[in-house]
C-alpha cells in the first residue's frame, strides 16, 4: 500500500480519492475551495494538507486532478509547488487534461528532481470515477508504466499504454475533440431541428437508426426529450478549454483543423453571451435560441 497525496477533489477526483480508500492506500488531499465536500473522505481518515509542498513531503506518490495546464504548472512548480516537497523517487501521476508541450517540459523538472512522471488523462464521467471505472491514457516509460499501474488500476477500468510522457495528453486532445465536437455537432442539430419546428423524439429516433447513433446522442438525448442535462456533466467552458487547447495543439504540429476551429468558436461565443457554467447538453437550448432571436430581428 503506498501513501498517496491527491490535488484535485473535484466530480472526477472525488471518485478517484474515494476508490484510492477503498483499495487500502493512505491517502491525503489538499485542502482547496474549489473541492467537493470531502467530509465522507476525511471521516474515513483522510488527511489534509494546505500546500501542495507539505502534500509532496508526505507521499510516495503524488495524483493530479485539476483543471488544466496553469493549475498544473501552478501546483507543481509554484512557490509552495509539488516540486518544493517531493521526496527520492517519488511518482507524480497527471491526470488532468493538459497541453503535451507543457506536461514534457515538467515531466523534465520533476525528473530532474529525482522524481517520476506519467500523464493519465481520463475518459467517461463522474458516474465512472465513483464506480471505479475510469478509462486512463497513458504516457509514460514502459518500465514507470508496470510500477503504477496497481495503483491506476484502483481507479480505471481500462489503462491504455498510449506512448511515452506526453502521448497521454495527446490521445485525451484527441478523444475530447472528437467527443465534445460530435455533442456540438449535435447540439446545433438538435437546435436547428426545433427552430425548423422538427419533432424532438423523431429527430432523436431518425438518428438512432442510422448513423447518427453513438456516444453523443445517448448523452444528449435527455435534455433534447426532456430538458435533463444531467447526460453529460460538462462545462461549456471547460469544453472550449479542451478544444483550445486541441487547436493550439494541432496548430503546433501543423495539422489541419478547420473543423476544430470552427467548434471552437462556437462554444467561444456560447461562453462570451453567459453560457460558460452551463452544461454542454444545455447548449441546444443556447442555440435554438440565438437561432430564434435573429429569425425574429430578420422579420
Amino acid at each position: 500500500m503506498k501513501t498517496i497525496g491527491m490535488i484535485g477533489i473535484g466530480m472526477m477526483g472525488h471518485g478517484i480519492a474515494s476508490n484510492l480508500v477503498k483499495h487500502g492506500h493512505t491517502l491525503s488531499v489538499l485542502a482547496h475551495a474549489g473541492n467537493q465536500p470531502i467530509d465522507d473522505l476525511v471521516q474515513q481518515g483522510v488527511k489534509t494538507f494546505t500546500t501542495p509542498k507539505d502534500l509532496a513531503a508526505h507521499s510516495d506518490v503524488v495524483i493530479l486532478c485539476v483543471t488544466g495546464t496553469p493549475q498544473v504548472e501552478a501546483v507543481l512548480m509554484g512557490e509552495d509547488g509539488v516540486l518544493k516537497g517531493l521526496r527520492p523517487n517519488t511518482l507524480v501521476i497527471d491526470c488532468s487534461t493538459a497541453m503535451p508541450a507543457s506536461t514534457e517540459k515538467i515531466a523534465q523538472a520533476v525528473v530532474a528532481q529525482g522524481g517520476l512522471f506519467v500523464d493519465a488523462p481520463m475518459t467517461r464521467t463522474p458516474k465512472e470515477a465513483a464506480e471505479g471505472r475510469l478509462n486512463l491514457l497513458v504516457g509514460a516509460d514502459a518500465a514507470v508504466f508496470e510500477t503504477c499501474q496497481p495503483i491506476l488500476s484502483c481507479f480505471a477500468e481500462n489503462i491504455v499504454h498510449v506512448g511515452p510522457v506526453g502521448a497521454g495528453h495527446r490521445m485525451k486532445l484527441l478523444h475530447n475533440y472528437v467527443s465534445l465536437g460530435s455533442v456540438a455537432l449535435l447540439a446545433e442539430a438538435a437546435a436547428c431541428a426545433q427552430v425548423g419546428g422538427v419533432n424532438a423524439q423523431t429527430f432523436v429516433d431518425v438518428l438512432a437508426m442510422g448513423g447518427g447513433w453513438g456516444a453523443a446522442l445517448e448523452r444528449m438525448k435527455p435534455f433534447i426529450l426532456n430538458q435533463d442535462n444531467t447526460g453529460l456533466r460538462f462545462t461549456v467552458s471547460n469544453a472550449l478549454k479542451d478544444l483550445s487547447y486541441y487547436n493550439e495543439m494541432a496548430e503546433h504540429m501543423h495539422a489541419d483543423h478547420t473543423v476544430a476551429s470552427a467548434i471552437k468558436a462556437t462554444l467561444q461565443t456560447a461562453c462570451d453571451e453567459g453560457n460558460g457554467t452551463r452544461l454542454m447538453p444545455e447548449l441546444v437550448a443556447t442555440l435554438a435560441k440565438r437561432s430564434l432571436e435573429s429569425l425574429q430581428n430578420h422579420d
